[in-house]
């Protein structure tokens, strides 16, 4: 049996802390305080529980995780793809920005007819100067459903075992609310924009995202950043580190049907499954 839990927490990787490390951290996490430092961007963790990223464990048939079968990380917090400005760097590198590269977060995109902001961008990375370039990035973690993090803190509170316990929920990550219902909408309302300006914007997702969600690296990674508008950049933490793994350029169109990445079923496949799921209406129902 397989689920996924908690992989960095508060920074810090969850199978190396000890019952005492994992009993503050949950302590922390249940009060919901801001007291825990984040070590990627600084300043106080600003995440609910502090759950920086999840991943599948196994059990090991005592109730306790199998530490030699852990999957991948799977980056649930968006700021923990800021570790040592390392997406800001690389974007640099990859559009060739020279001289002094600066960084401006969440930056108002569009209004609403009231005139507040009705949308910003995540990052833009520019050189200043005479002469402003620019390009915006757009950071995309992945939502989890299922069961919530809250019963697992208060269990790891009282837990004073190692290795630590299998998780106590059951949940998988949400691919689709994070890809073709958030990230897609986003990119449609801003390419077209940034288009016209003679930009482009530059997407950081992890590794287990672009191959469970997206399909994988194209066959033939195109690293001509005029030869589309989306600047694909895919990293994943290993060893507290967060490691550049792919990057690639797409067009808008290319990017989302990468995203949506689902086919209808057959029309005999939806038939015979509709026909398993229906349920007789009573007659006094909705009277």
């Amino acid at each position: 049996m397989t689920t996924f839990g908690i992989a960095e927490w508060f920074g810090h990787d969850f199978l190396a802390l000890d019952p005492t490390e994992r009993q503050r951290l949950a302590r922390a996490a249940l009060a919901g305080q801001k007291s825990e430092p984040c070590p990627y961007r600084g300043g106080a963790c600003s995440k609910a529980g502090g759950v920086c990223s999840i991943r599948e464990y196994d059990d090991d048939a005592t109730g306790r995780i199998d530490t030699t079968a852990a999957g991948p990380m799977v980056v649930t917090c968006p700021k923990r793809f800021e570790q040592g400005q390392m997406l800001i760097h690389w974007l640099a590198e990859i559009t060739g920005l020279a001289g002094e590269v600066m960084v401006a977060r969440e930056v108002p995109f569009m209004l609403a007819r009231s005139g507040k902001p009705a949308g910003k961008i995540d990052l833009v990375v520019a050189t200043g100067g005479q002469e402003l370039r620019w390009f915006g990035l757009e950071v995309q973690a992945v939502y989890f459903s299922g069961d919530r993090m809250e019963p697992e803190f208060r269990h790891l509170l009282t837990d004073g075992e190692a290795p630590p316990p299998y998780p106590q929920g059951r949940r998988h990550p949400d691919w689709r609310s994070s890809t073709a219902k958030r990230l897609m909408p986003q990119l449609q309302a801003k390419v077209p924009t940034l288009r016209r300006w003679a930009s482009k914007i530059a997407v950081a997702v992890d590794a287990v995202l672009l191959e469970e969600a997206m399909g994988g690296p194209s066959e033939n990674p195109n690293h001509d950043i005029d030869s589309g508008e989306v600047i694909w950049l895919v990293s994943q933490p290993e060893g507290g580190e967060l490691q550049r793994r792919h990057w690639e350029v797409l067009t808008l169109e290319e990017s989302c049907e990468r995203l949506l990445a689902a086919a209808p079923v057959g029309r005999a496949v939806f038939e015979e499954r509709l026909r398993s799921m229906l349920q007789p209406v009573n007659a006094g129902d909705g009277a």
